[in-house]
């Protein structure tokens, strides 16, 4: 029944109605229906009816006008309505920018594993010195991932010049690198005939960046190269490891290997290299617009290519 036919019952001036109650009277007020109401706050018809009842007697007003399958606010209610909607908005707002404040910082970043293993992650540690709060997610991979729906702030590309996306962060070059004790044999192209070459093959992925033998080769004029032996790996990083044991000569990607040539682990024996008309780019994605830490992130990237090429 409505409240008229019921004894009032009202808040002391200082004190709100209960925030439930304040829920059931936003929802009807908005849906000017006590059903729909209802089903948007899990309740029974009745149950949403009850609190406005409790609601209007604790007020000492009538809300609603209850017509003929139909729902009006009253002038008060549609003040409380302005009030109780604009506060509903204010307190979401604010939820919503302490949850921002306290998500932890993190940088999502994909690339290939021998950029990964070779290159970035022996300098990681500078960039997590510098920036303590913000967790580096990292995803070396050879498969080319969408970056927004793998919710990735960047990636590092691996791909010919002329296909490049973003700011190129370097070119490659290559040249042939060993152990100090294998380059003692070799001192002449012929020389590679008894050597073994170690080499990388992708099968499942036809069209992604490779670190064979091709472009030195053929500035070499050794297509039909010929050598004791080969061995093949699926990731580079083994391969280089391979070279740095001894088992082998490696094509060496550079600057992906400079730390290894500038430590004596691995050297240069013939000391000529080639262009592989690839490079590495920074691609951003839409995500990392509003990550002001993942802006920090590529251009630390740019800033340490910059510093790699002038040493």
């Amino acid at each position: 029944m409505p409240p008229a036919n019921a004894k009032p019952s009202k808040l002391p001036s200082s004190e709100l109605p209960p925030l439930d109650l304040l829920r059931s009277f936003e929802a009807a007020a908005r849906q000017l229906s006590f059903t729909l109401a209802a089903g948007e706050l899990h309740l029974t018809q009745s149950a949403v009816s009850r609190q406005i009842q409790q609601l209007e007697a604790s007020l000492g007003v009538l809300l609603f006008e209850r017509r003929h399958r139909a729902l009006a606010l009253t002038e008060a209610g549609g003040v409380l309505q302005r009030a109780v909607t604009d506060s509903l908005e204010r307190l979401r707002d604010a939820t919503a920018r302490v949850r921002a404040s306290a998500a932890p910082r993190q940088v999502a970043i994909t690339c290939t594993p021998g950029f990964a293993s070779l290159w970035l992650i022996p300098k990681l540690a500078r960039f997590t010195g510098t920036h303590p709060q913000v967790d580096v997610r990292l995803s070396a991979t050879l498969d080319v991932l969408d970056l927004d729906v793998s919710r990735l702030d960047l990636a590092v590309r691996f791909a010919p010049i002329a296909r490049g996306v973003g700011p190129a962060l370097f070119e490659e070059s290559v040249i042939p690198l060993c152990a100090p004790q294998v380059a003692a044999s070799l001192r002449e192209l012929s020389d590679f005939s008894g050597l073994t070459l170690l080499t990388i093959e992708y099968p499942d992925h036809s069209e992604a960046p490779t670190a064979d033998w091709e472009p030195w080769l053929k500035v070499m004029g050794l297509d039909d190269l010929r050598v004791k032996s080969t061995l093949r790996f699926t990731q580079y990083a083994d391969a280089v490891a391979a070279a740095v044991a001894g088992q082998g000569v490696v094509i060496g990607r550079l600057p992906l290997l400079r730390e290894l040539v500038r430590d004596g682990r691995l050297v240069a024996p013939l000391g000529e290299g080639a262009a592989s008309h690839r490079g590495y780019f920074i691609e951003m994605s839409r995500r990392a617009a509003s990550n002001r830490d993942a802006q920090d992130f590529a251009q630390w990237l740019r800033d340490e290519a910059e510093a790699a090429q002038r040493t």
